[in-house]
Formats: C-alpha cells, structure tokens, sequence
C-alpha cells in the first residue's frame, strides 16, 4: 500500500462520513452545535487518525491511531441511538450508518492487530 487511501478501513469509513452527513443534514437547525457537529466531528475523525496512523512511522504510533478511530466508531453509534431515542431520526434511516460504523471498526481491529504483531 502507497497511500492511506489504499486502505479499506479509510475507504469504508470515507462512505460513513457521507453517510452521515447525508442523516444529519435531515437533522433540525436546533441541533446544528449538538448531534449534528458531534456526529459529523466523529465520522471525520475516524478517516483523519487513518490517515494520520498510516503516515506514523511506528507500529504502536500506527496501533494508537487506529484505536481511537475506532473509539469513534463507537462514539457515532452512541449519538446515533441519542438521535433516534429524541426522535430526530428513525432507526431505519441510520441502518447503513450503523452497518458502515460497525463494519468500519472490524477493519481497524484487524488493522490494530496486524500492527501488535508487527512491533513484536
């Protein structure tokens, strides 16, 4: 791999951002400083620390980075669930978002795991 977009987590996570400003943009102007920058701060975070994990130059810098992105994945579905409990939302239309969060987070466990091995 060349570059950070090589990689599918940062591919994966790239919809999830679309994704999710494609739900937050239906959200009301009530919550533009609430859910929606939380959500949309959140999605963007995870491809930034991808990005910024692959040009680290050691495994655990590497290793640090893509466990906070995935802590991010978490964080998006947790204000996903606070969406849909207020009713801003429904549960069927956050669906792929939490598809793409969850299948998000598996890619960068494996990423996570491969650089444990590696600094060993």
């Amino acid at each position: 791999m060349k570059t950070f977009e090589d990689l599918e987590a940062w591919k994966v996570a790239m919809n999830l951002v679309e994704e999710i400003y494609a739900i937050t943009k239906e959200f009301p102007k009530s919550e533009l400083y609430g859910l929606t920058s939380q959500l949309r701060r959140a999605s963007t975070s995870i491809t930034g620390n991808i990005a910024e994990g692959f040009g680290r130059y050691t495994y655990p810098d590497k290793a640090n980075k893509f466990v906070i992105s995935r802590g991010e994945c978490s964080e998006i579905r947790s204000h996903l669930i606070a969406s849909i409990l207020v009713k801003i939302t429904t549960f069927e239309r956050c669906k792929k978002a939490f598809e793409l969060a969850d299948r998000t987070g598996r890619l960068l466990s494996g990423l996570i795991k491969s650089c444990n091995r590696l600094k060993q």
